[in-house]
């Protein structure tokens, strides 16, 4: 899925820093194991949230069990969410393509990279977009056009989310 099918099914994007993640049983279906997952939300991109966000993730591999998924305290996040199931259960929407570490470097820039290395992430927007009527300033063209894989400026991810999402 390239950024514009993840934001599009997304009921919930969100940034934030994890405050906790705990490894439990489902409340209502014990054998299902799942992680609790809460962040100190720093900017809501979709979706209408308090100062906390927490979803509840179903584990579907049980050596995440031992890892609470990859969801460690003090990690920053952007999240795509998909639409909470009748179970109480979300995910980042494309599983590890919706879910972006966010790391910085030296310089104290922030970058966001999802579990695909961000491969295919902007695959046919640079034709989609236009159609769509959104147009993008430089460098925003340049990165949708010619990026392949890697990290991706935050604020660069940011922003075309945000434009992405005010042509729904």
């Amino acid at each position: 899925m390239n950024l514009e099918k993840l934001a599009s099914h997304a009921e919930v994007i969100v940034r934030g820093q994890v405050i906790r993640a705990r490894v439990e049983p489902h409340p209502q279906e014990k054998r299902m194991w799942t992680v609790v997952v809460t962040l100190r939300v720093e900017e809501t991109l979709k979706g209408s949230l308090g100062e906390e966000y927490t979803f509840r993730q179903f584990i579907w591999d049980l050596r995440d069990r031992a890892t609470a998924a990859g969801y460690r305290k003090g990690q920053s996040l952007l999240l795509l969410m998909n639409k909470t199931t009748p179970y109480g259960l979300t995910s980042p929407t494309g599983l590890g393509q919706g879910r972006f570490q966010l790391t910085r470097d030296r310089a104290g820039r922030q970058w966001a990279v999802n579990g695909y290395r961000n491969a295919g992430l902007f695959h046919g927007l640079d034709e989609d977009l236009p159609r769509r009527g959104i147009r993008l300033p430089q460098p925003l063209a340049s990165l949708v056009a010619e990026h392949r894989a890697g990290p991706v400026a935050r604020d660069d991810l940011t922003e075309l989310i945000r434009r992405i999402l005010r042509s729904d």
